[in-house]
This record gives C-alpha cells, sequence and structure tokens, in this order.
C-alpha cells in the first residue's frame, strides 16, 4: 500500500492528513491559522512533490506559497506571485484554483477572482496575465455568481498544451485551441433556467458550478451547473444533460474517478437557497455509466441531518481515494470507490478545498 497525503484548505489555515501504508488519516497541526486558504495543489510530476497553496491574508490580500518539503515549511515569492498588470485597473480578490499542467513539466495555471487566468513557468512561484482572455469581448458581460466573479475549474489537456478550457462563474465554458491566445464560449446544450423564456439556451452566462474530466478521454467531460449535470463528449463542443435521476441536478462539486472514466460522483443540494443536501440526508451519488444512472452512497456517512454544504472544490478523486469536507468541518473519505466512507477529521472551520495524493 502506498503513503496518502490529503490537503485541506479551510478558512481558517491549512489542515494535512497522513496515510501511511493504507493506514488511517493522521492531521497535521493547523498552518496559517488564522488565514483563509481557498485553493490547493499537490504537484506530483517531479521526483520530489510540490505543495502549492492560495491564501487569503485579509487586509493584506491573497497570494500564493509553495512548500518542497510536504508542508513542513512555506515559502513565498519577494513580489506578488499574482498581480494584474497596472492597465487593466484591476486587483487580485481571490485564488480558486491552482492547477499543475500535465503536458508542460514547469507550468501551473491560476484561476482567480475576478475573472481571469494565469499562467506560471516556474511551477507556481511568480504567474503572469493570460492576456487572451482577459480580453476576450465576452468578459465585459460577465456577472458575479454567489460567490463572486470566480474562476473556479482551469483543464489543461493531459497532452496538448495548446488545448485548455476554463469556467467561470457565471461567465459560463471556455476553450482555447492556441495556448490561450484566443478563446471560444462552449455551452451549447447547457440550460439557463434562471433566464427569461426563449433564451434560456445563450452563448455565454451560464452558471457553471465546476467542470472535470479523465485524462485518459479528454474530450469528455463533466459539468457540474447552478441547475443541471452535463457530459459533454467533444471537449465542450455540445453538452447533454445527464441528471434526469438525481434526486437534485442543483450542487457545486462534480469529480471523476482517477482509473476510470465513466465513473463520475455529485454531491445533490436542495435547489432553493437553503444549500443544504437533499432531505437533509449526507449523500454522494455515483454514476459508472458516464451519467446513465445514479446511486446513492451513504455508508459509514453521518445518519443525523446534515444541515451543511459541500463547495464546488471541496471534493476530490485521486488514487489515494475520494474525498469531501463539509462547510461544518467535516472531512471524509473512501478507498472503495464510494462503497463504504471513514472519517478524516471533524470539527474543523469550514472547509474551502480538498486535494488528495499518493506519494
Amino acid at each position: 500500500m502506498h503513503d496518502a497525503l490529503l490537503a485541506i484548505g479551510t478558512r481558517k489555515g491549512l489542515f494535512l492528513a497522513r496515510s501511511t501504508g493504507g493506514g488511517p488519516f493522521e492531521v497535521d497541526p493547523v498552518r496559517f491559522s488564522t488565514i483563509g486558504v481557498s485553493a490547493v495543489a499537490i504537484d506530483t510530476r517531479s521526483p520530489s512533490p510540490r505543495l502549492l497553496a492560495g491564501i487569503e491574508y485579509g487586509h493584506f490580500g491573497p497570494s500564493v506559497m509553495w512548500s518542497d518539503d510536504l508542508g513542513g515549511t512555506w515559502q513565498e515569492a519577494e513580489q506578488a506571485p499574482i498581480a494584474f498588470p497596472e492597465e487593466t485597473g484591476a486587483a487580485l480578490e481571490r485564488v480558486w484554483q491552482l492547477q499543475p499542467s500535465p503536458s508542460e513539466p514547469d507550468v501551473v495555471w491560476a484561476g482567480v477572482e475576478p475573472g481571469a487566468l494565469f499562467r506560471s513557468e516556474d511551477r507556481g512561484i511568480t504567474f503572469s496575465l493570460v492576456e487572451g482572455l482577459w480580453n476576450h469581448p465576452h468578459r465585459a458581460q460577465w456577472h458575479p455568481g454567489g460567490g463572486g466573479l470566480c474562476m473556479h475549474t482551469v483543464l489543461p489537456h493531459p497532452s496538448d498544451p495548446k488545448t485548455i478550457a476554463i469556467a467561470v462563474s457565471t461567465g459560463g465554458f471556455y476553450r482555447s485551441t492556441d495556448g490561450g491566445a484566443s478563446w471560444e464560449a462552449a455551452n451549447q446544450g447547457i440550460r439557463a433556467p434562471f433566464l427569461p423564456e426563449g433564451s434560456q439556451y445563450p452563448e455565454f452566462g451560464q452558471c457553471v458550478h465546476k467542470v472535470t474530466g479523465h485524462p485518459a478521454r479528454p474530450e469528455r467531460l463533466f459539468l457540474q451547473h447552478h441547475f443541471g449535470v452535463y457530459r459533454s463528449d467533444d471537449f465542450g463542443g455540445s453538452w447533454t444533460s445527464i441528471g434526469d435521476s438525481l434526486p437534485s441536478d442543483f450542487g457545486f462539486p462534480i469529480v471523476v474517478h482517477p482509473e476510470r472514466p465513466d465513473t463520475v460522483y455529485v454531491f445533490p443540494l436542495k435547489a432553493d437557497m437553503d444549500r443544504t443536501p437533499v432531505d437533509h440526508r449526507c449523500r454522494v451519488f455515483r454514476s459508472d455509466d458516464a451519467g446513465g444512472s445514479w446511486q446513492a452512497l451513504s455508508t459509514g456517512l453521518p445518519e443525523d441531518p446534515l444541515h451543511s454544504t459541500v463547495l464546488r472544490d471541496a471534493m476530490c478523486a485521486s488514487p489515494a481515494g475520494v474525498f469531501f469536507g463539509t462547510r461544518d468541518g467535516e472531512v471524509y473519505g473512501s478507498r472503495d470507490d464510494g462503497e463504504s466512507w471513514f472519517t478524516v477529521a471533524r470539527h474543523l472551520p469550514d472547509v474551502l478545498t480538498v486535494r488528495a495524493a499518493v506519494l
């Protein structure tokens, strides 16, 4: 059995949980104890893994820090790692996503608020604005969702460095085939029921909550929308609804099994402003046929009513297992594809992001 690392970003600090030889996870003391950690990444592309954390200093603003000793010590660039050029008139509000590129060894992408994409060529130490997306004519018409104008999804193609996709609330899903120089909206088939009749399938403006895919089948993507769960079989060229048999097609996270491209997980929530699980039952739903059917998974999860939420980045699937955390600070994991669950941590601050890796 392998050793595993779980990185849990919360509104008050970063918690690292470690498992040795498939044993139970043990949670380290908190890092950045009074600081929000909105994004984490575990970069295992080289023999020496690097941890990245998007942090929120409060009055001093957001930043990115890195660790090359699995969280023992942390470093930060001398100048602001992510900063908008002065001529944009914009200021960084939050780092929403840190995503190592699978096809370029030293490249790390960052999705931020307000709705922008940054690229690093030194493994996440310093970043530069992707101006092709920032200057896209649609950007001026993007409007913040409930969580802000957040670029929460960055999907680099697993083998083609020129192809990359992003999602922003509430701009929608966009893709580029020239390394980010130009972009096209790719939202065909995604219904926006909050818009007036006759205009519910716009070119852009959808409230996308999260998008995911699998490197073995890069053309297939899964998307959790504000109202709807969708699949694309052509890298976003068109989308088909796959959420009709779920108890609710509203939710935030969506993740794909690390080895099976047709297996996808969601956490359905009530579609009203309550934002709690359907019937207040803590259940993950899994499809093993790319969304054709779904089954509820709850063995080992709390049976008491759950009045909390799982946020868009607070669920992950990796060779270490499937994990998710709630806004009331509970973190759960599964090593058997969701058939049974165990508790990783309890009583943490509200969980914003979860990432896991085998070391």
